[in-house]
C-alpha cells in the first residue's frame, strides 16, 4: 500500500432518527441515519408506517379522483 493516501479510520458515533446511538468504525466522526436495527420493522416485528403522500395520492388530489 502507498503511504499517506488512505483516510484515517476511527471510531464513529451513529445516531438514528429514533434516538438510538451506537459506535462503529468509519472515516467520519459522526453518522446520522433514518432507520436502525432498533426501529426497523424486520428486526422489531412491528410495522411502522411512514406516509408522506406518494405519487398516486398526489395525482388523485390534483385531479379530484377521490
Amino acid at each position: 500500500m502507498k503511504a499517506n493516501i488512505h483516510p484515517e479510520y476511527k471510531e464513529a458515533v451513529v445516531t438514528c432518527a429514533c434516538g438510538n446511538t451506537f459506535k462503529t468504525g468509519s472515516v467520519k466522526d459522526e453518522l446520522r441515519v433514518e432507520i436502525c436495527s432498533e426501529c426497523h420493522p424486520f428486526f422489531t416485528g412491528r410495522q411502522k408506517f411512514v406516509e408522506r403522500g406518494g405519487r398516486v395520492e398526489k395525482f388523485k388530489k390534483r385531479y379530484n379522483l377521490d
